[in-house]
């Protein structure tokens, strides 16, 4: 073979894997373009509201720096009378230190709702949906609301297959199957979405609503430590379109995907908890109409949360 030949077959060679990694880097730009557009639209999409639109009146954080708080709430249904709230949460996220912090609220405190006197937490969610539980939480526990957050619980299932797709592994204490419509085997188990919410949402509890707390702070935990294991930004479309179908909302966008992005790239740290009221703050009561209720040392706990909300 002469050495002109020789040349002529190693310069095509290298064409050829010029070519190849050239195809490569395109279909990685593709992905990438897909990508942000995918994201761009979802946040161009108004966010989806109730046929009854909640005003909100908590003061909303104009300063960026400053901490926010959140009220989550859990319902069964969404812009209907009568609507019930399974969970009561108050997330806090300092936008300087990217640390998020989840306190919640025992729906069974027996509290002071305005204008409506003394009732249970969650009689105020359906009094007056999320303005009036606001001014309830504001009213019992100093504790002032900047933005509010209504999950669908179907949107929470549908997410917690988003962002751990093989499930999560939990220790069930024993058969858990009244009125989850499930029934969930005592010991470890790996569960998916639906489960899950089952788990979460077990009422029979031993320990009774203090246990279901417990498993909410634990799944809530558990998610956001198999969304920086997976690195679910990938997700991020999927995640904003269940936004846009499951939850009522006036964050903005921008600031829910700014929190994001701080737990998925493990900025924030791990999620602290704090459950209300806190041990040795209550005591167990019964009133006619009302049921059983937690009486709560209302200046104990004003106090630990200020504690748990102080900056490290």
């Amino acid at each position: 073979m002469s050495r002109a030949k020789k040349k002529r077959r190693i310069r095509w060679g290298r064409i050829i894997g010029a070519f190849f990694f050239i195809g490569i880097f395109l279909v990685g730009l593709f992905h990438i373009i897909e990508y942000i557009n995918q994201t761009i639209s979802a946040l161009n999409q108004p966010l989806k509201k109730t046929e009854q639109t909640l005003s909100f009146q908590g003061n909303k954080n104009q300063d960026k720096l400053d901490p926010i708080n959140v009220l989550l709430l859990g319902s069964d249904s969404r812009g209907e009378e009568d609507a019930r709230t399974d969970t009561i949460m108050v997330a806090h996220y300092d936008p300087e230190t990217q640390q998020v912090k989840l306190i919640s609220l025992m729906r069974d405190m027996y509290v002071s709702i305005p204008d409506y006197g003394e009732e249970k937490l969650n009689a105020a969610f359906s009094h007056g949906g999320p303005d009036l539980l606001r001014e309830t939480i504001k009213e019992n526990f100093g504790l002032d609301l900047h933005y509010y957050a209504i999950v669908d619980f179907k949107g929470f299932e549908k997410a917690a297959d988003i962002l751990a797709p093989n499930g999560i592994e939990v220790d069930i204490p024993y058969e858990m199957s009244d009125g989850i419509g499930m029934t969930l085997e005592e010991g470890e188990q790996t569960l998916h979405g639906n489960e899950l919410l089952g788990y979460v949402r077990f009422r029979q509890d031993r320990l009774s609503d203090f246990g279901r707390i417990q498993r909410q702070q634990e799944v809530i935990t558990k998610l956001k430590d198999e969304a920086v294991s997976l690195n679910s930004i990938k997700n991020l479309p999927k995640l904003l379109e269940l936004l846009h179908t499951y939850v009522d909302t006036n964050l903005e966008t921008t600031t829910l995907l700014q929190i994001g992005k701080d737990l998925l790239t493990e900025k924030s740290g791990d999620i602290e908890t704090l459950r209300i009221p806190e041990d040795g703050s209550f005591e167990n009561n019964r009133y006619d109409g009302v049921g059983e209720v937690l009486e709560v040392d209302f200046p104990q706990n004003k106090e630990s949360i200020n504690k748990f909300l102080a900056k490290d």
